[in-house]
């Protein structure tokens, strides 16, 4: 059997790679082999790797919603589109959880041009400059050509004093950081130059898909019991994690939605969040 990949390449069906993903939800093996096996009677060659998303989703939410919100971790950050200003934010509260202070969208002067920078993180005597590269179709990935010029970026602004957060500071790393792929070049080029390159799978250790599930920094895409409605106006309001809401449930006063289903919605968002994914790469 085969599937049909976003760009429409066939490829050969692998099961282990399926169970793989499957087990990445927190489920038991039990409980992925009663999924996998309940997956079996909807699999047809040519079978799209949306659709066989969308089946695997709807049957691990029937085993239990924080399953199928682990799961759907890829599209959820997808989700944070279209244009990526949300990823850039999401990214800004990562940060914010590991201690920075963090802001989006500043415009800063190099030596020689100006420059849009995503999100400026500082710690300490830390001052990070965080370009973000967002990423709707599935399979994307970043060519060499990125990393490249970024660090031409930060050799502009590098060794000149900025001021934020009332601290006058030079810029001490930059981070290029991705919901999406790097090529084979983009990784070499960047261990190479020592660049701090952070990916959906890179680095193997410190991806971000192990950040989320050993942090639980979810962004609110993730969960379940919310439709595309409820996600957007929580985006607006400046929701943008999971723990947020749990945090000040009055956030909850942006979505329309009664006592029942938010009594739900918290449950989930507590369910995830208190337990962390014993993560296991490939």
């Amino acid at each position: 059997m085969r599937v049909k990949k976003h760009s429409g390449e066939l490829v050969d069906f692998n099961p282990a790679s399926l169970r793989h993903s499957l087990s990445r939800s927190g489920a038991s093996s039990d409980e992925v082999d009663k999924v996998f096996n309940s997956i079996q009677p909807s699999l047809y060659d040519g079978i799209s790797t949306r659709e066989l998303y969308q089946v695997a989703f709807d049957e691990l939410k029937l085993v239990r919603n924080t399953y199928a919100a682990r799961y759907s971790l890829k599209k959820a950050l997808r989700d944070l589109g279209p244009e990526g200003f949300y990823f850039e934010k999401w990214i800004a509260r990562i940060f914010q959880e590991d201690g920075y202070k963090a802001i989006t969208s500043q415009t800063i002067q190099g030596h020689a041009v100006t420059h849009e920078i995503d999100v400026i993180a500082a710690k300490g005597n830390e001052l990070l400059a965080i370009e973000c590269k967002f990423r709707n179709d599935i399979d994307a990935k970043i060519s060499v050509t990125t990393p490249m010029y970024f660090m031409s970026r930060v050799r502009d602004i590098s060794n000149k004093p900025f001021t934020f957060f009332n601290k006058t500071l030079h810029v001490t790393q930059g981070w290029l950081v991705t919901n999406a792929y790097l090529t084979s070049d983009s990784k070499t080029f960047g261990e190479h130059y020592k660049m701090n390159l952070l990916a959906w799978d890179y680095p193997k250790d410190k991806s971000i898909k192990v950040i989320v599930d050993n942090n639980g920094e979810y962004p609110i895409t993730c969960l379940t019991t919310l439709n595309s409605d409820d996600k957007a106006r929580l985006l607006k309001a400046q929701c943008i994690l999971v723990k947020d809401i749990l945090r000040d449930p009055k956030f909850l006063l942006s979505i329309q939605t009664d006592a029942t289903k938010q009594k739900k919605i918290l449950q989930e968002a507590e369910e995830l969040i208190a337990s962390p994914l014993e993560h296991t790469e490939l």
